[in-house]
Protein backbone atom coordinates (compact mmCIF):
# COMPACT_ATOMS: atom_id res chain seq x y z
CA UNK A 1 0.00 0.00 0.00
CA UNK A 2 1.35 3.44 -0.84
CA UNK A 3 1.77 6.41 1.42
CA UNK A 4 -0.46 9.22 0.25
CA UNK A 5 0.74 12.83 0.55
CA UNK A 6 0.18 14.44 3.93
CA UNK A 7 -3.45 15.47 4.21
CA UNK A 8 -5.65 16.86 6.93
CA UNK A 9 -9.25 15.73 6.74
CA UNK A 10 -11.71 18.65 6.33
CA UNK A 11 -8.85 21.06 5.64
CA UNK A 12 -8.86 22.73 2.22
CA UNK A 13 -5.25 23.89 2.59
CA UNK A 14 -4.11 20.30 1.96
CA UNK A 15 -4.97 17.75 -0.75
CA UNK A 16 -8.27 15.88 -0.28
CA UNK A 17 -8.59 12.71 1.75
CA UNK A 18 -8.95 9.48 -0.22
CA UNK A 19 -12.42 9.03 1.35
CA UNK A 20 -13.57 12.24 -0.30
CA UNK A 21 -12.28 11.11 -3.70
CA UNK A 22 -13.96 7.72 -3.30
CA UNK A 23 -17.33 9.28 -2.43
CA UNK A 24 -17.05 11.72 -5.35
CA UNK A 25 -16.66 8.74 -7.66
CA UNK A 26 -19.33 6.71 -5.88
CA UNK A 27 -22.06 9.33 -6.35
CA UNK A 28 -21.16 9.49 -10.05
CA UNK A 29 -21.58 5.72 -10.33
CA UNK A 30 -24.79 5.73 -8.28
CA UNK A 31 -26.52 8.14 -10.63
CA UNK A 32 -26.02 5.79 -13.56
CA UNK A 33 -28.03 2.80 -12.36
CA UNK A 34 -29.82 3.33 -9.03
CA UNK A 35 -33.16 4.12 -10.71
CA UNK A 36 -33.13 1.31 -13.29
CA UNK A 37 -35.48 -1.04 -11.36
CA UNK A 38 -38.10 1.73 -11.41
CA UNK A 39 -38.10 2.21 -15.19
CA UNK A 40 -41.41 0.33 -15.71
CA UNK A 41 -43.14 2.45 -13.05
CA UNK A 42 -41.66 5.60 -14.57
CA UNK A 43 -42.99 4.60 -18.01
CA UNK A 44 -46.46 4.29 -16.49
CA UNK A 45 -46.12 7.62 -14.67
CA UNK A 46 -45.12 9.51 -17.81
CA UNK A 47 -47.54 7.48 -19.98
CA UNK A 48 -44.86 6.45 -22.50
CA UNK A 49 -43.60 3.20 -23.96
CA UNK A 50 -40.86 1.43 -22.01
CA UNK A 51 -38.45 1.96 -24.94
CA UNK A 52 -38.87 5.71 -24.58
CA UNK A 53 -38.09 5.44 -20.89
CA UNK A 54 -34.90 3.55 -21.73
CA UNK A 55 -33.66 6.70 -23.46
CA UNK A 56 -32.86 7.97 -19.97
CA UNK A 57 -29.92 5.57 -20.03
CA UNK A 58 -28.75 6.21 -23.60
CA UNK A 59 -28.82 10.01 -23.46
CA UNK A 60 -27.12 9.96 -20.06
CA UNK A 61 -24.22 7.94 -21.49
CA UNK A 62 -24.03 10.15 -24.57
CA UNK A 63 -23.87 13.34 -22.50
CA UNK A 64 -21.43 11.60 -20.18
CA UNK A 65 -19.00 11.05 -23.05
CA UNK A 66 -19.38 14.61 -24.38
CA UNK A 67 -18.91 16.24 -20.98
CA UNK A 68 -15.74 14.29 -20.28
CA UNK A 69 -14.10 15.97 -23.28
CA UNK A 70 -15.11 19.43 -21.99
CA UNK A 71 -14.70 19.14 -18.22
CA UNK A 72 -11.12 17.89 -18.27
CA UNK A 73 -9.71 21.00 -20.02
CA UNK A 74 -11.91 23.22 -17.85
CA UNK A 75 -10.30 21.78 -14.72
CA UNK A 76 -6.83 22.20 -16.21
CA UNK A 77 -7.63 25.85 -16.88
CA UNK A 78 -9.54 26.87 -13.75
CA UNK A 79 -8.56 24.21 -11.20
CA UNK A 80 -10.19 21.03 -9.93
CA UNK A 81 -12.09 22.45 -6.96
CA UNK A 82 -14.31 25.07 -8.67
CA UNK A 83 -15.19 22.73 -11.55
CA UNK A 84 -16.19 19.90 -9.20
CA UNK A 85 -18.21 22.10 -6.85
CA UNK A 86 -20.04 23.80 -9.72
CA UNK A 87 -20.77 20.48 -11.45
CA UNK A 88 -22.21 18.87 -8.33
CA UNK A 89 -24.41 21.93 -7.70
CA UNK A 90 -25.80 21.63 -11.24
CA UNK A 91 -26.28 17.90 -10.70
CA UNK A 92 -28.38 18.52 -7.59
CA UNK A 93 -30.60 21.02 -9.40
CA UNK A 94 -31.01 18.60 -12.32
CA UNK A 95 -31.95 15.77 -9.96
CA UNK A 96 -34.66 17.89 -8.34
CA UNK A 97 -35.82 18.74 -11.86
CA UNK A 98 -36.16 15.02 -12.66
CA UNK A 99 -38.36 14.55 -9.58
CA UNK A 100 -40.79 17.32 -10.47
CA UNK A 101 -40.70 16.97 -14.27
CA UNK A 102 -44.26 17.34 -15.65
CA UNK A 103 -43.65 15.21 -18.75
CA UNK A 104 -41.14 12.88 -20.34
CA UNK A 105 -39.47 15.57 -22.46
CA UNK A 106 -38.66 17.70 -19.41
CA UNK A 107 -37.53 14.64 -17.49
CA UNK A 108 -35.13 13.58 -20.26
CA UNK A 109 -33.77 17.12 -20.44
CA UNK A 110 -32.94 17.13 -16.75
CA UNK A 111 -31.61 13.57 -17.02
CA UNK A 112 -29.13 14.78 -19.66
CA UNK A 113 -28.07 17.56 -17.29
CA UNK A 114 -27.58 15.03 -14.51
CA UNK A 115 -24.66 13.60 -16.48
CA UNK A 116 -22.52 16.51 -15.27
CA UNK A 117 -21.93 14.45 -12.11
CA UNK A 118 -19.38 12.49 -14.17
CA UNK A 119 -17.01 15.26 -13.05
CA UNK A 120 -16.55 13.36 -9.82
CA UNK A 121 -15.27 10.33 -11.71
CA UNK A 122 -13.02 12.28 -14.09
CA UNK A 123 -11.44 14.65 -11.62
CA UNK A 124 -10.93 12.19 -8.79
CA UNK A 125 -8.41 10.53 -11.13
CA UNK A 126 -6.88 13.85 -12.14
CA UNK A 127 -6.57 14.95 -8.50
CA UNK A 128 -4.72 11.73 -7.67
CA UNK A 129 -2.37 12.29 -10.60
CA UNK A 130 -1.74 15.85 -9.39
CA UNK A 131 -0.73 14.49 -5.99
CA UNK A 132 1.63 11.60 -6.80
CA UNK A 133 3.76 10.12 -9.64
CA UNK A 134 2.37 7.67 -12.19
CA UNK A 135 2.86 4.30 -10.45
CA UNK A 136 1.65 5.69 -7.13
CA UNK A 137 -1.28 7.30 -8.93
CA UNK A 138 -2.29 3.91 -10.34
CA UNK A 139 -2.25 2.48 -6.84
CA UNK A 140 -4.33 5.31 -5.35
CA UNK A 141 -6.78 5.24 -8.27
CA UNK A 142 -7.19 1.51 -7.65
CA UNK A 143 -8.17 2.14 -4.04
CA UNK A 144 -10.57 4.93 -5.06
CA UNK A 145 -12.26 2.75 -7.69
CA UNK A 146 -12.24 -0.26 -5.37
CA UNK A 147 -14.62 1.61 -3.11
CA UNK A 148 -16.58 2.85 -6.13
CA UNK A 149 -16.95 -0.67 -7.51
CA UNK A 150 -19.25 -1.56 -4.62
CA UNK A 151 -21.82 0.99 -5.78
CA UNK A 152 -22.92 -0.75 -9.03
CA UNK A 153 -23.30 -3.96 -7.03
CA UNK A 154 -25.73 -2.58 -4.46
CA UNK A 155 -27.33 0.47 -6.10
CA UNK A 156 -29.96 -1.41 -8.18
CA UNK A 157 -31.02 -3.42 -5.12
CA UNK A 158 -31.37 -0.26 -3.04
CA UNK A 159 -33.20 1.51 -5.86
CA UNK A 160 -35.53 -1.43 -6.31
CA UNK A 161 -36.42 -1.51 -2.60
CA UNK A 162 -36.99 2.25 -2.47
CA UNK A 163 -39.07 2.21 -5.64
CA UNK A 164 -41.27 -0.62 -4.41
CA UNK A 165 -41.74 1.02 -1.00
CA UNK A 166 -41.88 4.74 -1.71
CA UNK A 167 -42.29 5.12 -5.48
CA UNK A 168 -39.87 5.88 -8.30
CA UNK A 169 -39.00 9.40 -7.10
CA UNK A 170 -37.36 7.96 -3.97
CA UNK A 171 -34.32 6.85 -6.02
CA UNK A 172 -33.84 10.46 -7.10
CA UNK A 173 -34.39 11.81 -3.58
CA UNK A 174 -31.63 9.43 -2.47
CA UNK A 175 -29.36 11.05 -5.06
CA UNK A 176 -30.28 14.49 -3.73
CA UNK A 177 -29.46 13.53 -0.14
CA UNK A 178 -26.18 11.82 -0.99
CA UNK A 179 -25.24 14.56 -3.46
CA UNK A 180 -25.74 17.25 -0.81
CA UNK A 181 -23.67 15.29 1.69
CA UNK A 182 -20.79 14.81 -0.77
CA UNK A 183 -20.99 18.44 -1.91
CA UNK A 184 -20.61 19.56 1.72
CA UNK A 185 -17.70 17.14 2.18
CA UNK A 186 -15.94 18.43 -0.93
CA UNK A 187 -16.50 22.04 0.17
CA UNK A 188 -14.77 21.26 3.46
CA UNK A 189 -12.06 18.84 2.30
CA UNK A 190 -11.28 19.23 -1.42
CA UNK A 191 -8.14 21.33 -1.39
CA UNK A 192 -6.99 22.53 -4.79
CA UNK A 193 -4.31 20.29 -6.30
CA UNK A 194 -3.98 22.07 -9.63
CA UNK A 195 -3.28 25.78 -9.75
CA UNK A 196 -5.19 27.69 -12.43
CA UNK A 197 -3.70 27.08 -15.84
CA UNK A 198 -2.39 29.62 -18.25
CA UNK A 199 -4.10 30.68 -21.43
CA UNK A 200 -7.70 30.54 -22.56
CA UNK A 201 -10.06 27.59 -22.55
CA UNK A 202 -9.63 27.44 -26.34
CA UNK A 203 -5.89 27.05 -25.81
CA UNK A 204 -6.58 24.24 -23.37
CA UNK A 205 -8.64 22.43 -26.00
CA UNK A 206 -5.77 22.85 -28.45
CA UNK A 207 -3.76 20.60 -26.17
CA UNK A 208 -5.78 17.63 -27.42
CA UNK A 209 -3.75 17.28 -30.66
CA UNK A 210 -0.59 16.98 -28.55
CA UNK A 211 -2.17 14.06 -26.72
CA UNK A 212 -3.57 12.50 -29.88
CA UNK A 213 -0.15 12.55 -31.55
CA UNK A 214 1.30 10.42 -28.78
CA UNK A 215 1.41 6.65 -29.47
CA UNK A 216 1.62 6.07 -25.71
CA UNK A 217 -1.58 8.03 -25.06
CA UNK A 218 -3.36 6.04 -27.77
CA UNK A 219 -2.00 2.78 -26.40
CA UNK A 220 -3.14 3.45 -22.86
CA UNK A 221 -6.51 4.88 -23.96
CA UNK A 222 -7.31 2.02 -26.33
CA UNK A 223 -6.22 -0.54 -23.78
CA UNK A 224 -8.66 1.00 -21.30
CA UNK A 225 -11.39 1.34 -23.94
CA UNK A 226 -11.22 -2.28 -25.11
CA UNK A 227 -10.91 -3.67 -21.58
CA UNK A 228 -13.94 -1.68 -20.44
CA UNK A 229 -15.58 -2.64 -23.75
CA UNK A 230 -15.69 -6.23 -22.47
CA UNK A 231 -17.74 -5.03 -19.52
CA UNK A 232 -20.02 -2.83 -21.63
CA UNK A 233 -20.62 -5.78 -23.97
CA UNK A 234 -21.49 -7.85 -20.91
CA UNK A 235 -23.97 -5.20 -19.75
CA UNK A 236 -25.57 -5.17 -23.18
CA UNK A 237 -25.82 -8.96 -23.59
CA UNK A 238 -25.72 -10.73 -20.23
CA UNK A 239 -29.28 -9.81 -19.14
CA UNK A 240 -30.60 -11.38 -22.36
CA UNK A 241 -28.41 -14.46 -21.89
CA UNK A 242 -29.54 -14.88 -18.30
CA UNK A 243 -33.26 -14.34 -18.82
CA UNK A 244 -33.90 -15.72 -22.33
CA UNK A 245 -31.25 -18.44 -22.69
CA UNK A 246 -30.86 -19.66 -19.11
CA UNK A 247 -34.40 -18.77 -18.00
CA UNK A 248 -33.31 -17.13 -14.74
CA UNK A 249 -35.81 -15.22 -12.63
CA UNK A 250 -35.08 -11.56 -11.96
CA UNK A 251 -33.83 -12.07 -8.39
CA UNK A 252 -31.24 -14.69 -9.29
CA UNK A 253 -30.29 -12.83 -12.47
CA UNK A 254 -29.63 -9.66 -10.49
CA UNK A 255 -27.39 -11.61 -8.14
CA UNK A 256 -25.37 -13.32 -10.87
CA UNK A 257 -24.98 -10.14 -12.92
CA UNK A 258 -22.80 -8.79 -10.10
CA UNK A 259 -20.06 -11.42 -10.60
CA UNK A 260 -17.76 -9.11 -12.64
CA UNK A 261 -18.04 -6.49 -9.91
CA UNK A 262 -16.74 -9.02 -7.37
CA UNK A 263 -13.73 -9.71 -9.57
CA UNK A 264 -13.26 -5.99 -10.19
CA UNK A 265 -13.09 -5.33 -6.46
CA UNK A 266 -10.38 -7.98 -6.04
CA UNK A 267 -8.48 -6.66 -9.07
CA UNK A 268 -8.53 -3.12 -7.70
CA UNK A 269 -7.12 -4.37 -4.40
CA UNK A 270 -4.30 -6.21 -6.17
CA UNK A 271 -3.55 -3.16 -8.32
CA UNK A 272 -3.46 -0.99 -5.21
CA UNK A 273 -0.93 -3.33 -3.62
CA UNK A 274 1.39 -4.05 -6.53
CA UNK A 275 1.19 -1.32 -9.20
CA UNK A 276 4.10 0.59 -7.66
CA UNK A 277 6.40 -2.42 -7.50
CA UNK A 278 5.48 -4.06 -10.83
CA UNK A 279 4.80 -0.95 -12.92
CA UNK A 280 1.86 0.19 -15.05
CA UNK A 281 2.53 -1.75 -18.21
CA UNK A 282 2.99 -5.15 -16.58
CA UNK A 283 -0.19 -4.73 -14.56
CA UNK A 284 -2.18 -3.76 -17.69
CA UNK A 285 -0.74 -6.74 -19.58
CA UNK A 286 -1.56 -9.12 -16.72
CA UNK A 287 -5.08 -7.70 -16.58
CA UNK A 288 -5.66 -8.21 -20.29
CA UNK A 289 -4.33 -11.75 -20.14
CA UNK A 290 -6.60 -12.53 -17.17
CA UNK A 291 -9.82 -11.44 -18.87
CA UNK A 292 -8.83 -13.19 -22.13
CA UNK A 293 -8.18 -16.41 -20.18
CA UNK A 294 -11.58 -16.15 -18.50
CA UNK A 295 -13.37 -15.68 -21.82
CA UNK A 296 -11.39 -18.47 -23.50
CA UNK A 297 -12.39 -20.84 -20.71
CA UNK A 298 -16.01 -19.76 -21.08
CA UNK A 299 -15.98 -20.47 -24.82
CA UNK A 300 -14.33 -23.85 -24.23
CA UNK A 301 -16.96 -24.74 -21.64
CA UNK A 302 -19.69 -23.71 -24.08
CA UNK A 303 -18.15 -25.82 -26.84
CA UNK A 304 -17.87 -28.86 -24.56
CA UNK A 305 -21.52 -28.63 -23.60
CA UNK A 306 -21.19 -27.09 -20.13
CA UNK A 307 -23.86 -24.46 -20.78
CA UNK A 308 -24.96 -23.48 -17.29
CA UNK A 309 -25.49 -20.05 -15.70
CA UNK A 310 -23.00 -20.95 -12.98
CA UNK A 311 -20.19 -21.52 -15.47
CA UNK A 312 -21.10 -18.53 -17.64
CA UNK A 313 -21.48 -15.96 -14.86
CA UNK A 314 -18.83 -17.50 -12.61
CA UNK A 315 -16.11 -17.09 -15.24
CA UNK A 316 -17.20 -13.48 -15.74
CA UNK A 317 -15.55 -12.76 -12.39
CA UNK A 318 -12.22 -13.20 -14.25
CA UNK A 319 -13.30 -10.47 -16.68
CA UNK A 320 -13.93 -8.20 -13.71
CA UNK A 321 -10.59 -9.19 -12.19
CA UNK A 322 -8.80 -8.33 -15.44
CA UNK A 323 -10.52 -4.96 -15.63
CA UNK A 324 -9.67 -4.26 -11.99
CA UNK A 325 -5.99 -4.75 -12.85
CA UNK A 326 -6.10 -2.92 -16.18
CA UNK A 327 -8.20 0.21 -15.74
CA UNK A 328 -6.48 1.98 -12.80
CA UNK A 329 -3.09 1.51 -14.44
CA UNK A 330 -4.27 2.47 -17.94
CA UNK A 331 -5.98 5.59 -16.60
CA UNK A 332 -2.84 6.58 -14.71
CA UNK A 333 -0.75 5.92 -17.80
CA UNK A 334 -2.81 8.07 -20.15
CA UNK A 335 -2.68 10.94 -17.64
CA UNK A 336 1.11 10.57 -17.32
CA UNK A 337 1.89 11.18 -21.00
CA UNK A 338 1.46 14.92 -20.37
CA UNK A 339 1.10 15.37 -16.58
CA UNK A 340 0.31 19.07 -16.93
CA UNK A 341 -2.76 18.06 -18.96
CA UNK A 342 -3.97 15.35 -16.57
CA UNK A 343 -7.53 16.69 -16.52
CA UNK A 344 -7.74 16.90 -20.31
CA UNK A 345 -6.25 13.42 -20.68
CA UNK A 346 -8.63 11.97 -18.10
CA UNK A 347 -11.62 13.51 -19.85
CA UNK A 348 -10.58 12.48 -23.36
CA UNK A 349 -9.65 8.98 -22.25
CA UNK A 350 -12.91 8.63 -20.34
CA UNK A 351 -14.92 9.76 -23.35
CA UNK A 352 -13.20 7.15 -25.49
CA UNK A 353 -13.92 4.47 -22.89
CA UNK A 354 -17.61 5.27 -22.58
CA UNK A 355 -18.20 6.03 -26.26
CA UNK A 356 -16.36 2.96 -27.50
CA UNK A 357 -17.84 0.75 -24.83
CA UNK A 358 -21.38 1.91 -25.58
CA UNK A 359 -20.86 1.16 -29.29
CA UNK A 360 -19.61 -2.35 -28.47
CA UNK A 361 -22.59 -2.89 -26.17
CA UNK A 362 -25.06 -1.79 -28.86
CA UNK A 363 -23.44 -4.04 -31.45
CA UNK A 364 -23.62 -7.10 -29.19
CA UNK A 365 -27.30 -6.45 -28.55
CA UNK A 366 -28.05 -6.84 -32.27
CA UNK A 367 -26.30 -10.22 -32.54
CA UNK A 368 -27.77 -12.21 -29.66
CA UNK A 369 -30.67 -14.60 -30.20
CA UNK A 370 -31.93 -17.61 -28.29
CA UNK A 371 -30.70 -19.82 -31.14
CA UNK A 372 -27.19 -18.30 -31.11
CA UNK A 373 -26.73 -18.86 -27.40
CA UNK A 374 -24.10 -16.74 -25.62
CA UNK A 375 -21.45 -17.33 -28.32
CA UNK A 376 -21.71 -13.90 -30.07
CA UNK A 377 -21.31 -12.14 -26.73
CA UNK A 378 -18.33 -14.25 -25.69
CA UNK A 379 -16.60 -13.88 -29.08
CA UNK A 380 -17.06 -10.09 -29.07
CA UNK A 381 -15.76 -9.83 -25.50
CA UNK A 382 -12.76 -12.02 -26.35
CA UNK A 383 -11.94 -9.89 -29.41
CA UNK A 384 -12.17 -6.74 -27.32
CA UNK A 385 -9.88 -8.23 -24.67
CA UNK A 386 -7.33 -9.26 -27.30
CA UNK A 387 -7.32 -5.71 -28.69
CA UNK A 388 -6.68 -4.40 -25.17
CA UNK A 389 -3.57 -6.58 -24.96
CA UNK A 390 -2.44 -5.45 -28.42
CA UNK A 391 -2.82 -1.81 -27.36
CA UNK A 392 -0.60 -2.11 -24.29
CA UNK A 393 1.99 -4.01 -26.34
CA UNK A 394 2.20 -0.88 -28.54
CA UNK A 395 3.04 1.16 -25.41
CA UNK A 396 5.67 -1.36 -24.27
CA UNK A 397 7.29 -1.32 -27.71
CA UNK A 398 7.24 2.49 -27.86
CA UNK A 399 8.88 2.82 -24.45
CA UNK A 400 11.62 0.41 -25.50
CA UNK A 401 12.25 2.55 -28.59
CA UNK A 402 12.47 5.67 -26.44
CA UNK A 403 14.99 4.01 -24.12
CA UNK A 404 17.13 2.96 -27.09
CA UNK A 405 17.18 6.47 -28.61
CA UNK A 406 17.72 8.22 -25.24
Amino acid sequence: MIEAPRVKFLDTTTPPHILTLTLMTGVSALSMNVFLPSLPDMAVHFDVDYRVMQLSVAIYLAMNAILQVILGPLSDRFGRRPVVLTSFSIYLLATVGCIFAPNIAVFLGFRMLQAVVVTGMILSRAVVRDMVPAEQAASMIAYVTMGMSLVPMIAPAIGGFLGATFGWTSAFWLQVILGLAVLWLMWRDLGETRLSGHGSFREQLRAYPDLLRSPRFWGYSLSAMFASGCFFAYLGGAPFVGSEIFGLESGMLGLLLGMPAVGYLVGNFIAGRYSVSLGLNKMILFGGMTLVCGLTLSLLAEGLGFRTPWVFFGLMSLVGLGNGLTLPNANSGLMSVRPELAGSASGLGGAMMIGGGAAISAFVGTRLTVESGPDPLLVMMLLSGALSIASILVVIRRERQLRVTA
